[in-house]
Formats: structure tokens, C-alpha cells, sequence
């Protein structure tokens, strides 16, 4: 027979368990956002409100063409309120789990887009090129998309929301500015091994003249590398660039060949921050083709 201090104790323990785990029940996440860009927007968008936001892709990716989701981050997208997608494409792999949802935010309502370069994926079905974020312009116009769905969703903190619009955009003025240290580049055509970098170059009146996505089982052909080096030739560039997560393997083929330097370029899915990025590209830009 339990004594009446024993179950007393027991039931303390009891109510002590579910005050910490919740009775087992799933905690909600109140906005999801699937990649560092988004993220960082929504995120300072959110500033001082009690609104949590959560990433979904941590991974330092440079693309999303094959990407499967695991199971905890399927977790993550049932327990979301809100969900904020760059949109344009980028997230195809969520197109069946967002099917039919009415609490997702597309980032790129509203936004231009460029045809995708299908160059080396004939196997993907890209009908617009998604890395929208890299146009700071189109960024100014992502974080609004953005403004206006957290209004929405959450208009007690409407207030909150526009101040820190307003910062948001102040940061991308001065991004801007920073920007047209650019103008002054004696070289403007440039050839990139990732198929992402348009937008940027089309605000920063960049002409790219070839772009080569390399993935693994997709790298450059001989022809390919042999065109290259004639464009570079040609067009007696002094650089090639490549992106922070890609292997070079191709790029350093065309540097001994023709003893042109190699740049990285960031498309803000690493380590950086989306403005750390930015700068980064723009130093690095006026670096190689000044």
C-alpha cells in the first residue's frame, strides 16, 4: 500500500513534468522562413515584438534544385502559423506540403523575373530564375512583400512592423550607396560558374556573357571550357568568378590556361549575412574589374 506522502509526491512530480514538457504537446512555432535571406528580413522585420521566427534551411546551400526535406523540418512547417518563401521557384520541393495552405507569404510577388538559365539542367524545371535577393532592389521589395504578411497575420504589431521597415530600408540605401562605388569599373562583362548572379548583375549593369552552373555529376565539358577560354580571349577579361560553395574545379582549369584570376562570389546562403554578403560581392566586383 502507497502511503498518502507517497502519492502526494508522486502527483507533485507529476504536474511538475507537464509544466516542463508541455503534457507532450507539439510547441507552435509561429513563423517559418526557408532560407537565410528570408530569414534575416522577417527576422528584423519582427524586432521587438515576441513574434519567434525559425529557419528551415540551415544548410549552406547554393541552390535548392534536389533538395529533400528531413523529417524534423517537416515538424517545423506543420507547427508554422506563418510561413515566408523567397517564392519564384526556389522552394519546388515544398510545393506539395504547401498545396492548398492559405498562411504562406511569396517573396516575390510583385518582382520581375528573369528567365532561368537552363544551362546544364535540362533536368530541372526552373520557369524563372529564383535568387531574386541578390538585386537589392528586389530585396527592398521582398522585405515589403513581407511587411505587408506580418501585417496581416499579426496587426496588433503593425506599428512595430513599419518602424522597422523603415530601418530595413535605410540599411539597404546605405547598401546602395555603397553600390555605386561600381559605377567606375573599367571592365563589365563577366562570366560566372553559377547560374544565380542576373539580378545582380543587371542592377550593378554587369553583362554576363557566360554562366556555368557546375554540380556534382554536371561539371563543364571540354567544349565548354574551350568556349570560355575564347571568351575570355576575346573580351580580354581580367577575371572569372566563381560561388563560395562550388567545388572551382572548372575555374582553375581556365586560370592555368589562361593565367586569369579567380573570384568568389556569395549568394548570401553561407556564412555571411545578407548584407555582409552584399558588401563582400561588391568589394570583390570592384576588386576584379577595376
Amino acid at each position: 500500500m502507497y502511503s498518502m506522502k507517497k502519492i502526494t509526491a508522486y502527483f507533485v512530480l507529476l504536474c511538475l513534468a507537464a509544466l516542463l514538457f508541455g503534457c507532450g504537446e507539439k510547441q507552435k512555432t509561429q513563423i517559418l522562413a526557408t532560407t537565410k535571406p528570408v530569414h534575416q528580413f522577417t527576422s528584423y522585420l519582427c524586432e521587438g515584438t515576441p513574434i519567434t521566427v525559425e529557419l528551415l534551411i540551415s544548410e549552406n546551400v547554393s541552390c535548392l534544385h534536389d533538395y529533400t526535406l528531413q523529417v524534423s523540418q517537416m515538424r517545423k512547417v506543420e507547427a508554422a502559423e506563418l510561413i515566408i518563401i523567397n517564392g519564384a521557384g526556389f522552394e519546388e520541393f515544398l510545393s506539395d506540403v504547401l498545396s492548398g495552405t492559405s498562411n504562406v507569404v511569396d517573396c516575390s510577388k510583385n518582382i520581375v523575373l528573369h528567365c532561368a538559365d537552363h544551362h546544364q539542367h535540362e533536368d530541372h524545371t526552373h520557369e524563372a530564375d529564383p535568387h531574386i535577393w541578390l538585386s537589392i532592389a528586389n530585396a527592398v521589395k521582398m522585405s515589403e512583400n513581407i511587411y505587408s504578411g506580418l501585417c496581416n497575420a499579426y496587426p496588433n504589431y503593425t506599428d512595430i512592423f513599419t518602424a522597422n521597415l523603415n530601418k530595413l530600408r535605410d540599411k539597404f540605401v546605405e547598401l546602395d550607396s555603397k553600390a555605386q562605388s561600381l559605377n567606375t569599373i573599367s571592365c563589365r562583362e563577366i562570366i560566372t560558374f553559377h547560374d544565380g548572379f542576373s539580378y545582380m548583375a543587371e542592377e550593378f549593369d554587369l553583362n554576363i556573357i557566360k554562366a556555368i552552373e557546375e554540380e556534382s555529376g554536371s561539371e563543364a565539358s571540354a567544349q565548354e571550357l574551350i568556349e570560355i577560354v575564347k571568351d575570355i580571349e576575346d573580351n580580354n577579361l581580367p577575371s572569372i568568378f566563381t560561388e563560395v560553395s562550388s567545388n572551382g574545379t572548372a575555374a582553375a582549369i581556365i586560370q592555368n590556361e589562361t593565367n586569369v584570376k579567380v573570384y568568389e562570389l556569395d549568394m548570401a546562403l553561407s556564412e555571411r549575412s545578407y548584407f555582409e554578403a552584399m558588401e563582400y560581392n561588391i568589394r570583390i566586383l570592384k576588386e576584379a574589374l577595376e
